[in-house]
């Protein structure tokens, strides 16, 4: 069972929602953030080493100072205010004709601790230590998590009587064309009913974000340890997430590049691959996988078709069914040479939101030698592989839109 509460959620007033709330702080480097940061842009605060002449190392401690002191002075000019009362907030996303409906909340940190808040990755220190110098020196979550939960019938029909019967607080369309809505639901019942229906929900599990649940997690922790009359009742011990109806969300392609052959001749190569997958030459149009276990490749100015043969995979094993698991172990590793997929220089990953094109122009522009594209990995196979606390691959999912940032954050600062 998981805890989860409403919060006084720290939002830009209605006329200034789109121009503070930005892209995510991972999805865009420092030069492409400073290019898109307006004066008001929360870019500001998450990315604030583009405040200095010439851009700054994102870890040096005069940047983490900067974004302390740009969250105060957001605050003092009125571009982020604190709302009066505890709620929840319903934040819609729509993308292609499809909207996804999430709840705004704060999650306790023991949930994750406990393995009740579940994950599919494993994390990177480095980044773990970034992002908790960020959460322990604002006391607050600016960016939330992105969480699925199991379907339940009584929280749908909660939200989708709000969204039928109120107007949104924020309605607006981003510079990429997905759209942002935001309710406020300030009935105290309704969100009391949220609080009880969440006690029932057995598990929550991280879609994309697993750095910043893992850092917020750990400054709860530093803060339970310096509390000698800590209850679990108090601010530090929630974070900030949104948190979506699995069935709603949908996982799009994490594709791979490679540098090289690893010696091996195309000929060669192409005889590799016929050990262990049915080839066939698609030619010049753009062939997209059609299915579990059939993968595209870009080589050679032409795109292929790869159908993994039987006894390459393994249906019954949650991650021996992964076609990121089929690759790496009968392509990548014994063909190609990379074993490391985290270290390795010789590869390179591209999110399927950027197309199949950018395969291909990648390895027409003589960057990379081959590229490959995989069948999206589904809702329910991450669930199983959280649910049997097993850790996917690296850099397999990819979740499409991102949360805008700053549509709402949550403080633990004392008053």
């Amino acid at each position: 069972m998981v805890r989860i509460k409403p919060f006084r959620g720290i939002r830009p007033p209605k006329e200034l929602a789109s121009e503070v709330a930005s892209r995510p702080y991972d999805v865009l480097n420092s030069v492409e953030a400073k290019a898109e940061a307006t004066e008001r842009s929360l870019l500001h605060i998450i990315k604030p080493e583009i405040d200095f002449d010439p851009i700054a190392d994102e870890h040096a401690p005069e940047v983490y100072a900067k974004a302390v002191d740009n969250f105060r002075r957001w605050r003092e000019k009125g571009w982020l205010r604190q709302d009066p009362e505890e709620y929840y907030y319903i934040y819609a996303q729509t993308m292609e004709g499809r909207t996804q409906y999430g709840l705004a909340m704060c999650c306790h940190f023991e949930d994750y601790l406990s393995g009740a808040i579940r994950k599919h990755e494993l994390t990177r220190p480095d980044k773990e230590e970034d992002r908790m110098i960020h959460v322990r020196n604002q006391q607050a979550n600016i960016e939330p998590v992105f969480f699925a939960y199991p379907d339940d019938p009584g929280i749908d029909a909660i939200v989708a009587g709000i969204v039928r019967s109120q107007a949104p607080e924020y309605d607006f369309t981003a510079a990429d064309g997905f759209g942002h809505k935001l309710w406020v639901i300030r009935d105290r019942k309704t969100n009391e009913r949220i609080t009880e229906l969440f006690a029932k929900i057995p598990a929550l599990y991280v879609a994309d974000g697993h750095h910043r649940t893992a850092a917020a997690a750990r400054v709860g922790a530093e803060c339970k340890a310096k509390n000698p009359h800590h209850t679990g009742n108090e601010e530090y011990a929630y974070f900030l997430a949104v948190t979506f109806p699995a069935s709603q969300l949908r996982i799009i392609d994490y594709n791979r590049v490679v540098r090289d052959l690893n010696g091996l001749t195309a000929a060669q190569f192409l005889d590799r691959l016929r050990e262990n997958f049915e080839v066939e030459d698609k030619g010049v149009e753009i062939y997209r996988p059609a299915a579990l276990h059939n993968f595209s490749m870009y080589f050679e100015g032409r795109w292929w078709s790869l159908t993994a043969k039987a006894g390459t995979f393994d249906d019954h094993d949650p991650i021996g069914v992964l076609d990121v698991t089929v690759l790496s172990n009968h392509v990548l590793g014994p063909v190609l040479g990379i074993t490391d997929l985290r270290t390795s220089k010789r590869i390179d990953f591209v999110g399927g939101i950027r197309g199949l094109g950018e395969l291909k122009r990648r390895v027409d522009s003589g960057e990379m030698r081959a590229a490959f594209a995989l069948y999206p990995v589904s809702m329910q196979q991450l669930i199983d592989i959280a649910d049997t606390g097993n850790i996917m691959p690296p850099k397999t999912t990819w979740f499409e839109p991102k949360l805008r940032s700053g549509i709402v954050i949550h403080s633990f600062a004392e008053e």
